[in-house]
């Protein structure tokens, strides 16, 4: 598909590229073999953040760790066994998802990944090897400052001191070092991920594509935030703890071994000998503890897993009364609201609730193990020691050698809650991450009914060929409909409310790609929209009427003109100011900024979706009076339901609900026109439709 390279300035939202529909009539593509096909190129340049090349400043630099190669196509779905119980396809679901979460995640280490994710991740493997050697080290030194004090040997005593220093500032700093590359590899991981899940996020529409589709993707900003960080974070402490709890465990196991010996003993007459018992004793505890919090933690999954969902609803629930806040306090809805955050806040505290006794329940299993921990040791040693077998110095080497073994076997009673955090995380990001493969792969797949996007090949600014819009289950909304719109046309699309309008002028947009049959653009052109409820972007005023370009694309002259033209002259002087625009600003002002943008970008075709629903009818014919001087050439396609917009219209459609979708019933000229007219009733008032009379 090639690009078209847009002029300065000049925005517009970009339409899907998507497959071609395998679902045509056979007199559709009878009709289609009667008049060539232009050839598919690519939509209207869409709004770029990039400043054009007469801009003032230096470009924005990208995160410098948002490194990476685009991703990989999305796997294979995978449909769960039919022959499997609801229970069990939950939890083959459930393990998928981490499975879809790594197939996304370990691209981090590969080909198109950070090049500095190696390097960081052998440093710190090997640092924690280095660090081992220092324990030993360490505990040696232990044994041997013991045996010095019992044998009040002060020359060995300050020789220990000495050496004591060097070893401790070794470990630290091998401690420090690792912490610092451990916590780097997790903030690059995140960041190259959270890149590359954004990347797909907004792409052809997606971030809103998903509100029209079924599945486990609510609330993606939390998804996007919280649950990626805990995700990238978790699995590195995990990893590194694990590493760290191996060859802590198989060191000093040796070194139990070693010092412990064998135990011999007489039970009822019998003369036991158990070789390497502080071994099995440190296995045995380890197992008991273990086995403990895995029975005690079994729900810990489930639990954080909802507990998740819950801040995440109430976080969803407090933005929603923050975004409207002028509209609850005109409607006095305050008390509702609170009802409505009442209780998401209730659910919270009672995920919470159930949190807290699996977390008072392992918090027991820990702390009983961390207070045995070191006693038991000692206790197993004493008969030795007493008999003298074994000298202060190994009693407490082996003391410290089997805190650290058992606390190498009992790493999971100490992190079982942030690996269950982590696994309830690691699924709500790969649902998102589900959600977003099936829509990239009804972009791609022929099996899916997808409106084309084209050029226009008879000088048509746009083109509607046979154009069904449906949902994305199938259900059809608009059928068939077949529309050509000259350079410089004005045309109103009317209906009552529900009749599609709205859909139609997404799917022009390329917002909405399901259906069939195709929009073409004249080539090289640019399409602006305008919707009813303008986006006000947060910073300066000055960047909420350049967007979505740059700021300084235009000097604060041009924007001033802009807004004096639009009647907002009394905001200039706030051009540089700081504010909450979205929620300082009335719906009035929003939509009069929105035509300021219009103004200032300047595109080749516009599309008003109720643009002017919160204006009253002189500031309505103002506003378009003032677009008709300012863009004579601009294609306008309005959706509005005022009879008063049709004196700056030169054409109306008007839609009309049916079952099986709706259909284009009617189109007038309301100014007479010399010029060439589309193909429409030879296509759509032939098939069936009901015609409505040229003037």
């Amino acid at each position: 598909m090639s690009e078209t390279k847009s002029k300065p300035k000049a925005t517009g939202a970009k339409p899907n590229d998507v497959g071609t529909s395998r679902q045509e009539k056979s007199r559709e593509e009878k009709t289609r073999e009667e008049k060539p096909r232009p050839k598919k190129s690519s939509p209207p340049e869409k709004p770029s953040p990039e400043k054009s090349s007469d801009a003032k400043g230096p470009p924005a630099e990208a995160t410098p760790e948002a490194v990476g190669e685009p991703a990989p196509p999305p796997p294979e779905s995978v449909e769960p066994d039919p022959e499997l119980t609801p229970e069990e396809a939950e939890q083959a679901r459930k393990k998928y998802l981490l499975r879809r979460f790594w197939i996304s995640a370990r691209g981090y280490w590969g080909r198109g990944g950070d090049r500095r994710a190696w390097p960081f991740t052998i440093g710190v493997l090997m640092l924690i090897v280095v660090n081992i050697g220092f324990q030993y080290g360490i505990n040696v030194w232990n044994r041997s400052i013991f045996d010095a004090l019992e044998q009040r040997n002060a020359g060995t005593v300050y020789f220990l001191i000495a050496i004591f220093l060097p070893l401790v500032a070794g470990s630290a700093s091998l401690v420090v070092t690792q912490v610092y590359m451990r916590m780097t590899i997790q903030r690059r991981w995140r960041s190259w991920l959270t890149t590359s899940v954004i990347a797909r996020w907004l792409a052809n529409g997606r971030y809103y594509q998903l509100n029209l589709v079924k599945g486990d993707h609510t609330n993606p900003e939390a998804r996007l935030t919280e649950d990626l960080r805990i995700a990238t974070e978790s699995p590195v402490d995990f990893i590194a703890g694990v590493l760290n709890a191996f060859l802590s465990a198989s060191t000093f196991i040796v070194v139990l071994w070693t010092i412990g010996g064998a135990l011999s003993f007489t039970l009822g007459g019998w003369a036991i000998t158990i070789p390497g018992f502080l071994v099995t004793a440190a296995v045995i505890y380890a197992a008991i503890t273990s086995t403990s919090m895995a029975v005690i933690g079994r729900h810990f999954v489930k639990l954080s897993e909802d507990k998740n969902q819950a801040e995440a609803e109430l976080r969803y629930v407090l933005t929603r009364v923050r975004e409207n806040g002028e509209s609850i306090a005109l409607l006095g809805g305050e008390e509702e609201e609170r009802s409505g955050i009442d209780r998401s806040f209730g659910h919270v505290l009672r995920q919470w609730a159930l949190l807290t006794g699996q977390h008072m329940r392992t918090a027991l299993v820990s702390q009983g193990s961390s207070l045995f921990a070191p006693v038991v040791p000692i206790l197993l040693c004493a008969p030795k020691f007493l008999e003298g077998s074994m000298s202060l110095g190994q009693v407490m080497q082996a003391a410290s050698a089997f805190g650290i073994v058992q606390g190498a076997f009992g790493w999971l009673v100490d992190n079982y809650p942030r690996l269950a955090d982590w696994n309830a995380s690691a699924r709500r990001i790969a649902s998102l991450m589900m959600s977003l493969d099936g829509l990239e792969r009804a972009e791609e797949s022929e099996a899916f009914g997808r409106i084309q996007h084209g050029e226009t090949a008879n000088g048509a600014m746009l083109s509607l060929d046979h154009l069904s819009v449906t949902l994305d289950d199938g259900t059809s909304v608009v059928k068939e409909t077949e529309v050509e719109i000259e350079p410089g046309e004005r045309v109103l699309v009317a209906g009552e409310s529900g009749s599609g309008k709205s859909t139609l002028v997404r799917a022009v947009a390329g917002l909405w790609p399901w259906g069939s049959g195709s929009v073409d653009f004249h080539a090289g052109r640019r399409l602006f929209m305008l919707p009813q409820r303008p986006y006000i972007p947060s910073g300066t005023l000055r960047r909420a009427v350049a967007y979505p370009a740059a700021a300084d694309n235009w000097t604060i002259k041009e924007i001033s003109a802009a807004l004096d033209k639009v009647g907002l002259d009394y905001l200039k002087d706030r051009l540089k100011e700081e504010a909450p625009w979205d929620q300082t600003l009335s719906g009035g002002e929003k939509q009069r900024l929105a035509f300021a943008r219009l103004l200032l970008h300047s595109p080749d075709i516009v599309v008003l979706d109720e643009a002017t629903s919160a204006l009253d009818e002189k500031s309505q014919d103002k506003m378009m009076r003032t677009v008709v001087h300012e863009l004579p050439k601009v294609t306008i396609i309005s959706v509005a339901h005022r009879a008063e917009l049709e004196a700056f219209h030169s054409r109306k459609i008007t839609l009309e609900r049916r079952e099986g979708g709706a259909k284009l019933v009617s189109d007038v000229d309301l100014i007479p026109r010399k010029a060439k007219r589309n193909l429409i009733t030879r296509a759509l008032w032939g098939s069936g439709g009901r015609g409505g009379q040229r003037r």
